[in-house]
């Protein structure tokens, strides 16, 4: 692939997407493209997470660590290890190819120096970021609810 095959690629990624083209320009020059084989492990839960991951092509299942939670397929245009790219984080889950697959590796301190370099798509990942979390408080909240609920019965 190009390096425009690249960027257009990064543009269908919905976090990556905010970020322009100039800013993803960069991603693409600096990203790797991995091949993994069917069966193989990307990452294991509880790995120290070095940047983030996209799935070009193929699957991959990702297992969380522990039998506490369900595994989920994911497939092209999923950005895998979101957190890794800002901070050093342990890998939550699993991801085994489930055929034959490749991935785009953005290491974090490219990502870091990109968001440096493009200070607009910076403030844009901020603020989508930052709205994600608001939801996800709210569900919490609202299961918090629930459950209080449920224990006064």
């Amino acid at each position: 692939m190009t390096v425009e095959d690249d960027i257009s690629f990064f543009e269908r990624v919905p976090t990556l997407g905010l970020l322009g083209r100039q800013a993803l320009r960069i991603l693409a020059i600096g990203a790797e493209t991995r091949y993994v084989h069917s069966g193989e492990v990307l990452f294991n839960a509880g790995d120290e997470g070095e940047g983030g991951f996209v799935v070009q092509e193929g699957s991959f299942q990702l297992a969380p660590a522990g039998d506490d939670g369900k595994a989920v397929v994911v497939g092209p245009y999923t950005l895998l290890g979101e957190v890794a790219l800002f901070a050093d984080s342990a890998r939550a889950a699993t991801a085994t190819a489930l055929e034959p697959s490749s991935v785009l590796f953005v290491p974090r301190p490219l990502f870091l120096k990109m968001l440096d370099s493009f200070p607009d798509s910076a403030r844009k990942l901020r603020d989508n970021l930052a709205g994600r979390l608001s939801q996800s408080t709210q569900e919490i909240s609202n299961v918090r609810d629930v459950l209080a609920a449920y224990d006064r019965k």
